[in-house]
């Protein structure tokens, strides 16, 4: 981030009299500085770097620790890329006056210009400390933890990622951006609420955001909140009604809410617009099962295996068809490989148990049956944990949608 012009005013606060730091009455500058420092802070927010510092280098020849002029030729110096000359000059100002808002805010940015953002965060919380209401610290410190949290995620360190996401959210109330961040760290990590609390955050800030109405209806989902899910999805097809995922999510909240010819066309809407896809018509494929329907479901699980000869819900969907139609081994011989595919699916474990039991094979179905019901206990606990965030302070913050 580089220092530039137009964040001079907010940097320095010393185009107009009453914004100049206030100091003793030995270190307030003569008339004639005072004026001059002035000329030289709105000629450097029009570029005109030499001429302010002809008039900078006038007054520090007559008062050399007048810390007004020593802080805007150090932003003189960061403006020319002569930055270890400006670094000195604000350590320097920051020497003779400790409590200068306007130093430690120049050297942090300095910092973050020169790409030493771990050096940039102490300058940038000092500055805010001793001046609030500083938007340029709060920007390029919002900047940084929301760059961090990218590179936490990234390197899948996403409580580490969501501490820094909650120093941000601290820090500014009005960013959609540090909003949304939070709410899909959030949703990566099953905290389903704090999720759905960013995501509506950012769109009360970005009101058709559709990343995160389409993160937001994840969220209520997984919740079982579907109704408000369907109105959530309702609000991103709108936005993006040629989107296959979203027409796929709202068959997913519709099958959920028992409207299952609704749930049909909109899964159909969905590989009308993306025919290569796999979900959806595992999807079709089991309102085709559930509705009795075996030859038309065995067509939409084939559809799936072409593409997907691994898809370990297909294998057992197809498992299931042909449990429905009595055969038993061919029904065996696909649950059996589902579960090597996923051992967790609990679906595979309960229909095996069940077939196992059709083959006299007691001992093997007790076995599955209880898989089963051990992985429903297991998905029961989780849905039941899935609780606030704690504390950032708890958190420790170092010093330093998703298509199907």
């Amino acid at each position: 981030m580089i220092i530039s012009a137009g964040k001079i005013c907010l940097l320095l606060g010393l185009l107009v009299p009453p914004m100049l730091q206030p100091a003793s009455a030995q270190q307030q500058p003569l008339v004639g500085n005072l004026a001059m420092i002035k000329d030289a802070a709105s000629e450097i927010a029009a570029g005109k770097l030499d001429h302010a510092e002809e008039e900078l280098q006038f007054v520090l020849r007559s008062t050399p620790n007048e810390f007004h002029a020593l802080n805007l030729l150090a932003i003189v110096r960061a403006q020319q890329k002569r930055e270890e000359e400006a670094e000195r000059l604000f350590q320097h100002v920051i020497a003779l006056q400790p409590d200068y808002a306007g130093a430690h805010a120049g050297l942090g940015l300095l910092y973050v210009q020169m790409g030493t953002s771990d050096l940039a965060i102490p300058q940038l919380q000092e500055a805010l400390r001793l001046d609030p209401g500083r938007s340029d610290a709060q920007a390029a410190l919002t900047t940084i933890w929301r760059d961090q949290a990218h590179a936490a995620v990234a390197q899948g360190e996403l409580e580490k990622a969501l501490a820094l996401l909650v120093e941000a959210r601290k820090l500014t109330s009005s960013d959609p951006d540090v909003e949304y961040d939070f709410g899909l760290v959030a949703l990566k990590m099953t905290l389903f609420t704090d999720a759905i609390d960013g995501f509506r955050q950012t769109l009360k800030l970005r009101a058709n955001d559709p990343q995160a109405l389409y993160g937001l209806g994840r969220a209520q989902m997984s919740l079982a909140k579907f109704e408000d899910a369907h109105t959530t999805f309702e609000r991103y097809l709108k936005l993006r009604p040629e989107d296959p995922s979203g027409h796929y999510a709202q068959g997913m909240v519709l099958q959920a809410l028992q409207r299952t010819s609704d749930a049909r066309q909109e899964f159909n809407r969905s590989v009308q617009l993306q025919p290569q896809q796999t979900e959806s018509y595992l999807q079709l494929g089991l309102i085709e099962l559930e509705m009795g329907n075996l030859k038309e479901a065995r067509e939409e699980f084939d559809r799936v295996l072409k593409r997907d000869p691994r898809h370990a819900r297909a294998l057992t969907g197809l498992g299931r068809v042909k449990f429905e139609e009595k055969d038993y081994a061919g029904a065996a011989s696909l649950l059996t490989n589902a579960i090597a595919i996923d051992p967790k699916l609990r679906e595979a474990h309960y229909y095996l148990g069940l077939t196992d039991a059709r083959l006299g094979r007691k001992e093997e179905s007790e076995k599955e049956l209880q898989i089963a019901s051990e992985l429903e206990h297991a998905e029961a606990e989780q849905q039941r944990n899935h609780l606030k965030i704690v504390d950032s302070d708890q958190l420790r913050v170092p010093a330093a949608p998703q298509s199907q």
